[in-house]
């Protein structure tokens, strides 16, 4: 399936083809896509793809010279993306704008480290902030355990039991019935930040 996800200029399109060029890879592409898509984090990148480094659910845009593999759960993200290159006294500058990526898009087909990250930004960072902290997906494991770090005003805060159990695992197993526990990796020997001591 070819179509245009993203807008990618033509001198960018100019640009990222000289670049690919200089590689020495017979049939090397650029790949978009998002790090943490849909949370304050998210982090909009163009890499390198060699041949056999696509994914198969990668969607292809046909550019001037190359293809663009655009990573499958980055495109709602990449909605009103624009790549763009413009010349400066420096030589020049790529630039990427993704006004969407940091915008929570989730569905009922969303992963689950999506739907966690969803929730912990939208409903219970929100309210952790209000102490100076704030809680992180560290990772996921079994499927079904999600790992969680929290930070600023939470970290050796006297009160966080109460906050892990009866706020934020609370919440997290009641959205979403998929996940069996959660667990803290905080290290809470350190205070000097907490909101109770």
């Amino acid at each position: 399936m070819s179509s245009d996800y993203i807008t990618i200029t033509a001198p960018a399109q100019a640009y990222l083809a000289e670049l690919l060029k200089k590689q020495d890879t017979e049939g090397v592409s650029v790949r978009v896509f998002i790090l943490d898509a849909g949370t304050p984090k998210a982090e909009t990148c163009i890499s390198f793809c060699r041949p056999g480094e696509e994914k198969d659910d990668d969607a292809i845009q046909h550019c001037e010279g190359f293809k663009a593999y655009i990573d499958e759960p980055s495109i709602p993200f990449l909605e009103e993306a624009v790549v763009d290159y413009s010349k400066d006294a420096m030589g020049g500058q790529l630039t990427i704008k993704a006004p969407n990526s940091r915008l929570p898009k989730i569905t009922d087909e969303s992963s689950i480290p999506d739907r966690i990250n969803y929730v912990l930004y939208n409903e219970i960072n929100p309210g952790l902030a209000a102490h100076g902290g704030n809680v992180t997906l560290e990772e996921l494991f079994d499927e079904n355990i999600a790992v969680l770090r929290f930070g600023g005003g939470c970290q050796g805060c006297g009160m966080v039991d109460v906050t892990l159990k009866e706020g934020v695992e609370k919440t997290l197993l009641q959205q979403i019935p998929e996940l069996k526990e959660v667990r803290d990796v905080t290290d809470h020997s350190q205070r000097e930040n907490a909101y109770f001591k």
